[in-house]
């Protein structure tokens, strides 16, 4: 009966019990010799991508430069789902909204009062944190399917909002974006000078959203997720550690729509439809939840195969992305992040099953 009286200081102090340990993350005592040399190598691997990344334009033409800069926009906005959904175990289909909150107020405020870009990555923050906050304190209370339900009410209503409101354009969305600035600089024409703005902030998000992972706060999110009763026992407020995590989400999400605008200069509601809400969900299950790091290569695989494959295959883009995801599924059930781990146990399983058929 200690532990239903022990004050919630005490216990974010204390090492968190095997319940817990898969909610925080914590392996002591689980990791082998090799676990040392794994996390040394992980921030090698990290610096070694983002020099790859920022190197991009200086070896690839427009094209491809324009899809790396619309992916990381993307996964911008898959961070936010994986914050609900990997971390907190929210799945939601309502991250479009504010996403498309975040686009939009960022091509108002760019068309209005100033191209300047680091503005308008502002006041899509804003946007999306505003519009969280207004719509979050009913939606966390609900739990799965409910949930779920909710979330895409929220964006479903967002994206009739914008479909029938002359202000934004209504069905023909937001055009005459000028091109973005930084700091009162000259207009960023080139597409890799807009491509290293979207790479330095989805950085900046990718390390802040991490940060907040791996920090106490994170921890209760998780525990949250694995085991809510026990953490009320222990003086948690689940309700309103929901609604925070709900809230930067849809900063996160509105800082990706205001990238997104920055780059196609164009809004229209189609960029906060169920198209793009699942599509990002998605990505999350495809990559791993709960990583981080997964999820955004899910997204750059979404992306590519929405975006290429459908006119070589005779429009069959959907089908592909479906046949993704039952293997993933299948073979990869903790998604792309689970390779790192185990990249054989789903068939080891499957085969051990088979041989133990009489």
């Amino acid at each position: 009966m200690k532990v239903a009286h022990e004050s919630p200081a005490a216990a974010a102090d204390r090492p968190p019990s095997a319940p817990l340990r898969h909610a925080t993350g914590d392996r002591q005592g689980t990791q082998g010799p090799s676990a040392p040399r794994r996390g040394a190598v992980r921030p090698l691997a990290g610096a070694a991508v983002l020099l790859l990344l920022t190197a991009a334009p200086l070896v690839l033409s427009a094209y491809p430069i324009s899809t790396m800069t619309r992916i990381l926009a993307f996964a911008v906005l898959v961070l936010s789902v994986d914050l609900l959904t990997g971390v907190t175990g929210l799945p939601t289909l309502g991250q479009a909204a504010y996403f498309g909150a975040g686009a939009y107020t960022a091509a108002l405020v760019g068309i209005h009062l100033t191209p300047d870009a680091a503005v308008q990555a502002l006041a899509g923050l804003a946007a999306g944190l505003v519009t969280a906050a207004l719509t979050g304190w009913v939606a966390v209370r609900a739990r799965g399917i409910v949930f779920l339900m909710l979330t895409l009410a929220i964006g479903e209503t967002a994206h009739q909002v914008a479909d029938t409101w002359p202000a934004v354009g209504a069905g023909n969305g937001l055009a005459g974006m000028p091109a973005i600035t930084l700091f009162g600089g000259p207009p960023l024409l080139a597409a890799g000078y807009v491509y290293w703005w979207v790479l330095v902030v989805a950085v900046a998000v990718y390390a802040a959203v991490a940060l907040v992972v791996r920090s106490p706060y994170g921890r209760t999110l998780r525990g949250i997720r694995d085991n809510e009763p026990r953490m009320r026992a222990l003086g948690y407020r689940p309700a309103l550690a929901r609604y925070g995590v709900f809230c930067l989400a849809g900063a996160v999400a509105g800082v990706g729509g205001a990238l997104w605008a920055a780059h196609a200069r164009f809004v229209s509601p189609a960029d906060l439809g169920f198209e793009v809400a699942a599509l990002a969900l998605l990505s999350v299950v495809i990559g791993g939840g709960g990583s981080l790091w997964g999820p955004c290569l899910g997204a750059a695989l979404v992306l590519l195969v929405r975006d290429n494959l459908p006119a070589s295959i005779g429009g069959h883009g959907p089908l592909v992305l479906g046949l993704v995801f039952v293997a993933v599924v299948f073979l990869l059930p903790r998604g792309l992040a689970g390779l790192r781990r185990a990249p054989m146990t789903p068939l080891l399983e499957l085969r051990g099953r088979k041989e133990r058929r009489p």
